[in-house]
């Protein structure tokens, strides 16, 4: 029993600490990205194509949310390649710039159709779940020392370099 115990708690703080990492992103990342995308809206074809995407219907709206994770796959791939022919720097940028693209249109796809995605029952479960487990990760990670810490020595970053 006790060696089951150690390998489910290793695991639940694996699965934790990858979810201390997502918060990370989602904290500075999707959330800034979507909104970079967002500024985009004052150019007028921008504004048109957004308020056709705002419009679709739920099925649609499924689909072109998931669209971007299936377009980035080949190009994730190809980064992959590149690392396995010895080229790792190129393909970690290609990484890093594919997650980035796919990050900001996904958070801001999502902004413009999260009315139409929640009308899918399925999708709606899902979001449901995904924010119960996102609440009990947080609770988990704001108790770490180690979180707090960091979180302590960002804001004195940040405060540095908004007074300098």
């Amino acid at each position: 029993m006790k060696p089951v115990r150690g390998v489910l708690n290793g695991l639940r703080t694996a699965l934790l600490a990858l979810a201390a990492l997502w918060f990370f992103f989602e904290e500075f990342g999707w959330r800034p990205l979507a909104a970079w995308l967002g500024r985009f809206t004052s150019w007028p074809p921008w504004a048109r194509t957004e308020a056709r995407i705002a419009a679709l219907p739920p099925r649609y709206a499924l689909f072109v949310f998931l669209l971007p994770a299936a377009l980035l796959l080949p190009v994730k791939l190809l980064a992959v390649g590149l690392i396995h022919a010895g080229q790792p720097i190129a393909g970690i940028i290609v990484i890093v710039l594919a997650k980035l693209a796919g990050t900001a249109i996904g958070g801001r796809l999502f902004v413009l159709m999260r009315p139409q995605l929640m009308t899918i029952r399925r999708f709606a479960r899902l979001m449901a779940w995904w924010r119960a487990v996102r609440r009990l990760s947080r609770r988990w990670l704001e108790a770490q020392a180690a979180w707090r810490a960091a979180r302590g020595m960002a804001g004195r970053w940040r405060a540095h370099w908004r007074r300098g």
